[in-house]
């Protein structure tokens, strides 16, 4: 399986990550930018398949139907953040490549993160390094908008001379609960179908949602027996009131549930052996098209990822992704937020509004 090297400099990924938001999109020079950009970007995937393989077998054995999924870091989603962080260089973003681990529980999700602390103090130069820090624990420190999850850097480092050119490379780790990931979801879905910057630095977005993600999420850290969100009302009480009046004035229960039925599927007719999925989310059209790829074909995976963000770059509202997961069964639950998919969501804050 050939896997993608870097070919441009620290330097040169550094000026075409700047140029990323700074050139307007018909420039010449935004075209060579993006060829850099994706290029740094798929030299993220070997670390990244092997920071993966670890965190499955770790995972697994702490919860044996835990969910585990990798995704290489969408450009607009890139775009993004260099645009909301004018000082962040490319070369050092840390989550351009990524993975993730869905467990039961808070506890699970600690038990979890300590396996990695342990291994580390063991041995702080293994194969893959993470420098121990819990400067990315949301769980004991919600963000002010209600996300919560923890997140583990890791830099990649191989003996090999083969693969010490992946050296250096930063992957990041997402462990969450089935709470928090239907949480994490529903919001992705809805700044999707709402067109609001739920999740952006700089929120332009309807005050109700944003309040109402952030009173969810501390209604969920109260049954997970968790810091709530900073801002929230600490009363259980309090809180679910505010919630219900929310929900009472707004719209947005019901937006929820009709954006389940809207949209149709267009997939692959068989996906069994699948190892990547390409996936395109119209949310004009309402169609979400599913495109499969073996083990064997990791480049024209990402060269259809590369061709497809092209082909769609004039329309925000369309989201693509290149993802890989265990089965085909788990690519629904790794990303509902893609099949429209709040079901779960609804019921869990049905539950805090209805107690």
């Amino acid at each position: 399986m050939g896997w993608t090297q870097r070919q441009y400099s620290k330097g040169d990924i550094d000026r075409a990550g700047r140029a990323l938001v700074t050139l307007a999109k018909d420039d010449p020079a935004r075209e060579l930018a993006i060829t850099v950009v994706d290029n740094w970007r798929a030299c993220h995937s070997y670390p990244l398949q092997i920071i993966k393989m670890t965190l499955f077998r770790r995972a697994k054995k702490i919860y044996n139907q835990a969910l585990i999924a990798q995704r290489l870091k969408r450009r607009p989603s890139i775009e993004i953040k260099l645009r909301d962080n004018p000082q962040m260089k490319l070369s050092q973003m840390q989550d351009i490549g990524g993975c993730r681990a869905v467990l039961q529980n808070v506890s699970e999700v600690k038990k979890l993160v300590s396996t990695y602390k342990t291994y580390h103090a063991k041995s702080p130069k293994n194969r893959s390094s993470w420098d121990g820090s819990d400067d990315f624990d949301y769980i004991s420190r919600p963000k002010e908008d209600g996300y919560r999850s923890v997140h583990l850097i890791f830099r990649f480092q191989s003996p090999s001379a083969e693969r010490a050119v992946f050296n250096g490379q930063r992957i990041e780790i997402q462990i969450r609960s089935k709470l928090q990931h239907v949480w994490a979801t529903a919001v992705e879905t809805a700044q999707i179908f709402t067109g609001q910057a739920l999740k952006s630095k700089v929120k332009n977005a309807s005050q109700d949602w944003l309040r109402f993600f952030a009173l969810t999420s501390s209604a969920f850290a109260h049954r997970e027996k968790a810091p709530v969100v900073p801002g929230t009302p600490k009363d259980k009480t309090i809180l679910v009131n505010e919630l219900r009046a929310i929900v009472g004035r707004a719209n947005i229960m019901d937006s929820l549930r009709g954006w389940n039925d809207a949209i149709h599927y267009l997939e692959d007719a068989d996906m069994a052996n699948a190892h990547q999925f390409l996936l395109v989310l119209d949310p004009n059209k309402n169609t979400l098209r599913v495109t499969q790829f073996s083990k064997e074909s990791v480049t024209a995976a990402q060269r259809a990822y590369e061709r497809a963000e092209k082909d769609t770059e004039n329309d925000p509202t369309i989201q693509v992704v290149l993802v890989s997961v265990e089965s085909v069964d788990a690519l629904r639950k790794a990303y509902p937020n893609y099949y429209v998919d709040t079901r779960d969501f609804i019921k869990a804050v049905q539950k805090e509004i209805q107690a």
